[in-house]
């Protein structure tokens, strides 16, 4: 299968399906000599994992990351690095009612017609799960970037109609909330719209939004390889993800020049900064010190305890209820992919930046 590799020079692929044996990932072109251990990849997995049974599946994973390659005493090699988690809760016998329907809004009709057949157990690589492998990742390449002062934040910004007040934003509150919402108002009023949903047997979906802070400008390059592009392509290729924004984003095509336009000033030791930022830290493809601001809108799970209309692959009408262990929102889970995406594509730009000027390549070879 082709699309199971991101990145150019820090680059991962993932591997594994939600119901085999394990899934993981390999990360190539880290850098050598950064401490690395299963303990700074582990607070990450267990962020994405079910916990909260208000608004997770009741699959339980310990998704215990185990180091396979590129690290030794405790560093990385600068070889590739392999993780690996292992599946221990696997409930395939529940997929077996639905083996040859299609269900709705989920990828099970487009893989047959791509590749005649499929993994109906949750999904195979098309299911959620798959991002575990992501987070893994996402928590290396947030460790290298905190090293160059950058930091990189995710937190849940609606779920349904319940958005968050981002002037009462704390970010304990993001890690304990079970939303992953940044104030505890919103936290509460979206617990009680989940509730409703899942009494319903519906689902909900929401919106997340990722702050990432002290990129300096220069990062990025112009045309295809645009900054606010590359973060599109990585935020989208996470599933259930809709729609991406930058800044503004959509409400830009409602404003005025005048008013868009983030208007220049000259700061200390010559350093340019910017009035406001309506760009969401991104000009012309290429980062302008600014916070760069990344949002995505998320569908509602498409799993659901109610019927539906449907057809089986043989082609024929039918009706689907699905059952079994589903998430009522994606969002709050989803949270930490979003962080792990952005990370990563971050990284891999500032990595693939670093021959775009001559005084560069001296600094590093000229010695």
């Amino acid at each position: 299968m082709a699309g199971s590799s991101f990145g150019r020079i820090f680059r991962i692929t993932t591997w594994g399906e939600s119901h085999g044996p394990a899934l993981g990932c390999v990360i190539d072109g880290c850098p050598a000599g950064v401490e690395l251990s299963e303990k700074d990849i582990q607070p990450f997995l267990d962020r994405r994992k079910p916990g909260n049974a208000a608004v997770a599946t009741a699959r339980k994973e310990s998704d215990t990351a185990e180091i396979l390659s590129g690290v030794f005493e405790g560093k990385t090699t600068g070889t590739p690095i392999s993780v690996i988690i292992r599946n221990s809760d696997q409930h395939s016998n529940d997929y077996d009612n639905l083996k040859d329907l299609y269900r709705p809004g989920h990828a099970d009709m487009t893989y047959d017609a791509k590749y005649g057949f499929r993994d109906h157990r949750g999904g195979g690589r098309s299911s959620g799960r798959e991002t575990a492998a992501r987070v893994i990742a996402g928590s290396i390449a947030i460790k290298v970037l905190k090293e160059l002062g950058i930091t990189v934040e995710a937190y849940t910004r609606a779920i349904g109609p319940v958005e968050a007040d981002l002037s009462e934003y704390s970010r304990s509150a993001v890690l304990a909330n079970a939303t992953a919402m940044p104030d505890i108002n919103a936290n509460a009023r979206a617990l009680e719209y989940i509730a409703d949903m899942k009494n319903k047997c519906d689902s909900c979906g929401g919106v997340m939004e990722c702050m990432i802070k002290g990129v300096p400008a220069g990062v990025g390059d112009p045309v295809f390889d645009k900054l606010d592009a590359l973060l599109a392509q990585a935020v989208m290729s996470i599933g259930a993800v809709k729609a991406v924004e930058i800044g503004d984003g959509c409400k830009a095509a409602a404003s005025v020049g005048s008013r868009n336009n983030d208007q220049f000033k000259a700061g200390s030791k010559g350093r340019i900064s910017k009035r406001s930022n309506h760009a969401g830290g991104i000009l012309g493809g290429i980062s302008d010190s600014s916070d760069i601001i990344v949002r995505a809108s998320v569908k509602p799970t498409p799993s659901i305890s109610r019927p539906q209309k449907t057809v089986s692959n043989l082609g024929e009408n039918t009706e689907i209820e699905i059952h079994g262990r589903h998430d009522p929102v994606i969002v709050p889970r989803a949270v930490v992919v979003l962080e792990s995406m952005c990370a990563v594509t971050i990284l891999d730009s500032m990595l693939y930046g670093m021959g775009s000027r001559i005084d560069n390549l001296i600094s590093i070879y000229n010695k």
